[in-house]
């Protein structure tokens, strides 16, 4: 079976729809799909739901999808660096399901291990606890949260076999396997591609196994989000 699709708008073909819930990987700017995020907002979907970290900034990344009104609704744990996001948000444009960051990732990996829901302290007491179902343990009290499987996940990774075997470049793994394995179809966006073999069996860090799709983007833009330097002393 073929993996490895010619452009990024071909992987999306016949798997994008309006309307769908969808993953996007990545923690600020640092591992996103950039070109699968380009292809998205050119296929011209909209109404969808997503859930990632963040959205991007102004013009680039998920900001772009929020320029041309193609989200509804974003499931994220840090909502700063867009003031377009701001702007929708704070007008009624765009619905948000704020989520803290640990219970973001874990709400994707339980939704990739087929675990429907799961009790965390994390929100007890606060606007994030609202609506849900708490339960005692130990004289505790927890809050109920759902998992989440998303029908699409895009993600980003340095290296992929041709059988999707994948290895991730340091920090920019962040939400990457957990986006690949909750997401019904997976499509990734990576820099390399090789040989099955090639990448040792200890540095696989998802198996090909989640992977449906491939995209090679040897030269992705990589914007840092506000860049900060100091003279060497």
């Amino acid at each position: 079976m073929n993996k490895i699709y010619p452009s990024a708008a071909d992987a999306l073909k016949g798997v994008v729809a309006d309307g769908q819930l969808i993953a996007v990987g990545g923690f600020g700017l640092c591992g996103i799909p950039e070109a699968l995020i380009d292809a998205l907002r050119d296929s011209g979907v909209k109404n969808l739901t997503v859930i990632s970290n963040n959205a991007g900034v102004d013009g680039f990344g998920l900001g772009r999808l929020l320029e041309t009104r193609q989200i509804k609704k974003m499931i994220s744990s840090y909502v700063g660096e867009n003031k377009e996001f701001e702007r929708q948000y704070l007008a009624g444009e765009l619905e948000l399901e704020f989520t803290p960051q640990g219970t973001l990732a874990e709400k994707l990996r339980a939704g990739g291990a087929g675990i429907p829901a799961f009790f965390t302290k994390t929100g007890v007491g606060t606007l994030v606890a609202e609506g849900k179902e708490l339960r005692e343990f130990d004289g505790e009290t927890y809050v109920m949260e759902r998992s989440l499987v998303p029908e699409v996940a895009l993600v980003k990774a340095e290296v992929a076999d041709t059988s999707g075997n994948l290895r991730f470049n340091l920090t920019a793994r962040n939400f990457n396997p957990a986006a690949a394995t909750a997401g019904k179809i997976c499509i990734v966006e990576v820099e390399r591609i090789v040989e099955v073999g090639e990448i040792a069996p200890d540095d696989v860090h998802l198996p090909g196994i989640y992977v449906h799709r491939i995209v090679h983007n040897p030269n992705p833009e990589k914007r840092i989000e506000k860049r900060t330097t100091r003279e060497r002393t």
